[in-house]
């Protein structure tokens, strides 16, 4: 991109929008404070090349000259602060500015490109000739390459943070853990089980042999999750939003099992446990699709 080009675009990111002409950082349509000089350049670069990696040594050429002379990783480094400062980022935990140890930065989250008459379009696509032009095949380069909407009441990967594989594994190991605690606990306890089954009123034996069937078939479930997570099987996410359905069905029916505790507990516990439970599918679906955000960038 030319600086012609440069000079007449707004990036949009977020909840942000950057005037590549005035150097004005806004937030939801409100100015925030002024970029240093040196900050304001590399998050320019960094938006012009999103999802691409931008060296240190490329950051050096465009900051300082050939010829002068300065402490480089100590301008670079607090440049880059400034910018996760103004932005709400964090290295541990990007949302914008990803930091690649020993190569450089790469912009992770979406930008789309607007001239100030209006027009728009999205980074990646290039600049065939106006701002305005579609790429040749396309219909408008923004809604080619703009991520989708997501009309669905469940969340999908862009709009979830991006979390560290290691803190997903260990989460998802967790909850896989407690749900064959559940199942082989039961199944140890069936006298117990089917005795607390028959104070209900209903007939003990249906919903014995259910909670046998829904324990047999989890059980080799959650062994399959467990291990995916415990060994970091790169299509885990994948493979469990097929399975999510089922699993779903499976884990609504096992959060009923603390009213199996009622005695030990107290019926207002049950329920307040039975609450959590219920969410936990979700839980599990949304820690899977961060991992997946996370592995993309």
């Amino acid at each position: 991109m030319d600086e012609a080009q440069r000079d007449i675009r707004i990036f949009r990111f977020g909840v942000f929008e950057l005037d590549s002409d005035s150097g004005e950082l806004r937030r939801e349509g409100k100015e925030q404070p002024r970029l240093r000089d040196q900050a304001l350049q590399i998050l320019l670069t960094l938006l012009e090349r999103p999802r691409k990696i931008v060296t240190r040594e490329e950051l050096h050429r465009r900051l300082w000259p050939s010829d002068t002379f300065v402490d480089f990783d100590h301008g670079l480094n607090t440049a880059i602060n400034q910018l996760r400062n103004a932005l709400g980022d964090s290295a541990a935990n990007p949302r914008f500015i990803q930091t690649l140890p020993r190569r450089g930065y790469r912009f992770i989250a979406p930008v789309e490109i607007a001239a100030h008459a209006g027009a728009t379009q999205d980074s990646g696509a290039g600049v065939p000739g106006s701002p305005s032009d579609p790429l040749p095949g396309t219909s408008g380069a923004a809604d080619s390459a703009a991520p989708p909407r997501n009309t669905s009441l469940l969340s999908s990967a862009h709009e979830l943070p991006r979390v560290s594989s290691g803190i997903v594994r260990t989460l998802f190991s967790l909850i896989q853990a407690m749900y064959l605690g559940f199942y082989v606990a039961s199944l140890a306890r069936l006298s117990a089980v089917e005795v607390v089954l028959a104070r209900t009123g209903n007939p003990a034996l249906p919903l014995l042999v259910a909670l046998i069937v829904t324990a047999a078939v989890g059980i080799p479930i959650r062994l399959y999750l467990f291990s995916g997570a415990a060994f970091n099987y790169r299509g885990l996410s994948t493979k469990f939003q097929k399975l999510f359905p089922f699993v779903l069905l499976l884990d609504e029916l096992w959060a009923l099992a603390p009213f199996l505790m009622v005695p030990q507990i107290s019926m207002g516990l049950a329920l307040a446990a039975t609450a959590a439970l219920l969410y936990l599918p979700f839980a599990q679906r949304s820690l899977l699709l961060m991992d997946m955000a996370e592995r993309d960038t």
